[in-house]
């Protein structure tokens, strides 16, 4: 554990500890959501907007939750957000009616908004240059280690009582609240050169999109958000079985092989980004991530199916710790804004990605709907291609400033 977080920043191992107990609760609670809306006697559509009320919010609260990282700081934004996702998920299991569940859910995705702005404003900030990569790679497998863990215990959890994963999930969330209040309360971050009695300059969200390279991030977040939701997640099931006519748990073994091509290659990915560059590693994971959707077009076989996802899950793997830190080597300062922009537009491909491709492969057909992500993330690697190096050569880090003062 020391050598996965040796010479990076003390808060990168605080909030890829805080990544795991979110993930954790988030994957337990998810299972029972949609079921427990059904519970108040709605319809699946009814049952899907509980889920969708979460992403809309967090979507829709994304720029404003940046803005309050500006003023008041990540860390305090950051304990805020997680305290009202764990007051409303407490709530929300306590719900006695439909209404009051899509309002608590909705309540969630503005704190979650507020979160994960602040937490990956704090990481991109507090890390020097070079080590951005790798520390993104580290904090990304937080996710990752709890996405995959909570799930095993929501299912069985969700059979003994449908409300129970609410609760579970906001004791994760306490957990990781008083994780962040208690080890980053001293959080020194690296704003500008010591003893500048200015205000540490600010990168704004006008200046950041005249940057080629964090236009580049945006694509690559929104195309990433598309295919991992509008394909992964939505498709994918379908398409097993349907198209392949193979059981259902050929989808759980795809999901599994992506999921371990993912968490087996972040953290070299991220070490990659920071020794190779950032234009090489990201315009490699999107072309890898390209060639998953094109190997779907013309897949005929379970095993051909497997190939696709574990490239699938390779290519994800490349482009996060490669766009996170090209974030983070625009900003300067608080990033409040300019994270938030990234952010959301994962959150708009994740939530355009399920409709659109849903749309193509009930009008048109899968190899349709495949290819429509292929195209976007191919437009993807070409900007990729092309951008410029944002990784300054021989770059060393600022000096350090306490943060929130």
């Amino acid at each position: 554990m020391r050598r996965l977080f040796a010479g990076l920043p003390a808060e990168v191992a605080v909030l890829s500890a805080v990544a795991v107990a979110v993930a954790v609760g988030f994957g337990v609670v998810a299972p029972s959501i949609p079921v427990f809306a059904r519970d108040f006697g709605v319809g699946e559509a009814a049952a899907g907007a509980v889920v969708s009320a979460f992403a809309l919010t967090r979507l829709a609260f994304a720029l404003a939750g940046g803005r309050l990282v500006d003023a008041l700081g990540e860390r305090l934004v950051l304990a805020v957000g997680i305290a009202i996702v764990a007051v409303s998920s407490a709530l929300a299991g306590l719900s006695q009616s439909y209404l009051q569940l899509v309002l608590l859910r909705g309540v969630g995705g503005v704190g979650s908004a507020m979160f994960t702005v602040s937490a990956m404003a704090l990481l991109l900030r507090v890390t020097p240059r070079e080590l951005r990569g790798r520390a993104t790679g580290v904090y990304q497998g937080g996710f990752i280690l709890g996405g995959v863990t909570g799930p095993a215990f929501g299912g069985p959890l969700t059979q003994w009582s449908i409300r129970a994963p609410f609760f579970v999930y906001a004791a994760t969330l306490a957990v990781a609240g008083a994780i962040a209040m208690a080890f980053l309360a001293h959080s020194r971050v690296d704003e500008q050169e010591a003893g500048d009695a200015e205000a540490p300059q600010r990168t704004s969200l006008a200046e950041a999109l005249r940057s080629r390279g964090y236009v580049t991030a945006l694509c690559a977040s929104l195309g990433s958000g598309w295919v991992a939701f509008g394909i992964r997640s939505s498709l994918i099931p379908l398409f097993v079985v349907e198209a392949l006519h193979a059981g259902a748990g050929w989808t759980g073994a795809g999901f599994a092989v992506s999921s371990a091509a993912q968490a087996l290659l972040l953290l070299p990915a991220g070490r990659l980004t920071d020794s190779g560059g950032r234009r090489f590693t990201l315009s490699t994971g999107l072309a890898v991530a390209t060639a998953s959707s094109v190997v779907l077009v013309v897949c005929g076989s379970t095993w051909v199916f497997l190939v696709a996802m574990a490239l699938m899950g390779a290519g994800f793997a490349l482009i996060s710790p490669a766009s996170g830190a090209v974030v983070g080597d625009i900003v300067r300062g608080r990033g409040g804004t300019v994270v938030a922009a990234f952010q959301m537009a994962s959150d708009v491909g994740a939530i355009s990605g399920p409709v659109i491709a849903g749309w193509l492969a009930q009008e048109v057909s899968y190899p349709a709907a495949f290819a429509a992500g292929a195209v976007v993330l191919a437009l993807c690697t070409a900007l990729a291609v092309t951008m410029p190096e944002t990784r300054a050569a021989g770059s060393a880090a600022r000096p350090a400033a306490p943060a929130d003062r």
